[in-house]
């Protein structure tokens, strides 16, 4: 199972990514082990995850949610919450 999430960075900032396993890929973000941009904006919380049967599709669907705007993303945190 594969997923993809979103975090809130301590700018207010959001990153997206995907992993099979969410605590610990959070867990390597905030111990500075996770993506570059995360090493400098460090997160704050998990806003948002999805299930993906593929790592494929959560790739897919990575890149169509990192070609959002902000406000896209709230109205999709929004709606899961």
């Amino acid at each position: 199972m594969w997923f993809v999430y979103i975090l809130e960075c301590e700018d207010g900032s959001f990153y997206t990514g995907i992993t099979d396993h969410i605590q610990r890929r959070f867990s390597e973000h905030r111990n500075g082990k996770g993506g570059h941009y995360t090493s400098s904006h460090e997160p704050r919380k998990l806003l948002y995850s999805e299930k993906h049967n593929t790592k494929s599709g959560a790739l897919k669907r990575e890149r169509q949610i990192k070609g959002w705007r902000k406000e896209k993303k709230l109205k999709l945190i929004n709606l899961s919450n």
